[in-house]
């Protein structure tokens, strides 16, 4: 593609996004029908998807424990105690891209 027809691309989507930003707050949130079917249908969604959520975050806990506690250490300056007290914190973060470039021994 060359970059004309790049330019042309790039210039319909913000043409449609400022399309449909105008076409909500001028239409459709100021009509009442709509916003009580948005509401129902919202309702609908988070009811239908509210077991998967406390899934996610059983699922995760781990992983954000090992992250804040990584955090703590890291704004205090004491990364070397981290690894020291949590080497299994440390290779799930590393495992997960957190962090990088650290050797630990796990015998």
């Amino acid at each position: 593609m060359d970059e004309e027809k790049i330019n042309h691309i790039i210039q319909q989507y913000k043409l449609k996004k400022e399309r449909e930003y105008n076409n909500y707050h001028n239409k459709n949130k100021l009509n009442e029908d709509y916003m009580i079917k948005n509401k129902e249908r919202a309702k609908a969604y988070y009811d239908l998807h509210s077991d998967d959520r406390k899934n996610k975050y059983k699922d995760n806990a781990e992983f954000v424990k090992a992250r804040s506690s990584y955090n703590y250490y890291k704004k205090n300056n004491n990364l070397s105690k981290f690894r020291e007290k949590f080497p299994d914190k440390v290779k799930l973060l590393t495992d997960m891209g957190i962090i990088k470039g650290v050797t630990v021994d796990f015998n």
